[in-house]
């Protein structure tokens, strides 16, 4: 395993971005097996990214200025959303001890809406496989297969670690009616901050 590729994949995962901000409010809002689930989530919304890499659509996105608005934007609608819903439902970002737990399905497909919707995500695929793979001699699909993997498994880690953290710390904030609001509202703005950032790109 190439040295290099692991070491920057783990620097560019471990960095906060919208996948660490949903799955440590998922641990906040819903304990470990949620923040787990929203790793899961978020590390199957990698999956479109890395096949339009590996068939050559990514090189079609970065050509079209038109398609890259489109799909950012619906990122920045996304993320936007996600700040509306986390202000206004008490139940977004922590929950009482005794209330239902969202659906596995419903974590996933928010996980998987989160970094399917940033075009940035391709883009980083785009500069940053091609480094590590020999294009000219034979089965530089299998390589390019196989680092892919590794980044998934390590985006799986880290944000199951990221959740688990936010979890365990979880009874503490149930606790505290105010501390919960002032957590809601510090998500919401790393989600409004992250829209900006994104709008921006």
């Amino acid at each position: 395993m190439n040295i290099a590729f692991l070491l920057t994949t783990l620097v560019v995962v471990v960095t906060p971005g919208t996948g660490v901000v949903y799955t440590l409010a998922a641990g906040l809002s819903h304990g470990r097996r949620a923040s787990v689930i929203a790793a899961l989530g978020c590390t199957l919304g990698v999956v479109p990214h890395l096949v339009a890499t590996i068939t050559g659509l990514a090189a079609l996105l970065h050509a079209s200025a038109v398609a890259f608005e489109v799909v950012k934007y619906l990122g920045v609608g996304y993320l936007l959303y996600m700040a509306w819903a986390t202000l206004r439902d008490d139940d977004a970002l922590v929950v009482e001890a005794g209330a239902e737990p969202r659906s596995v399905g419903r974590v996933i497909a928010s996980g998987v809406l989160v970094n399917l919707l940033n075009p940035k995500l391709t883009m980083f695929f785009v500069a940053f496989l091609p480094q590590f793979v020999p294009a000219s001699e034979p089965g530089s699909l299998g390589v390019m297969l196989r680092l892919s993997t590794v980044f998934m498994v390590v985006t799986f880690v880290v944000f199951a670690a990221y959740g688990v953290c936010a979890a365990a710390v979880r009874r503490q904030v149930l606790a505290r009616p105010k501390l919960r609001r002032g957590i809601r509202g510090v998500f919401a703005a790393c989600f409004v901050g992250l829209s900006a950032r994104l709008a921006v790109a």
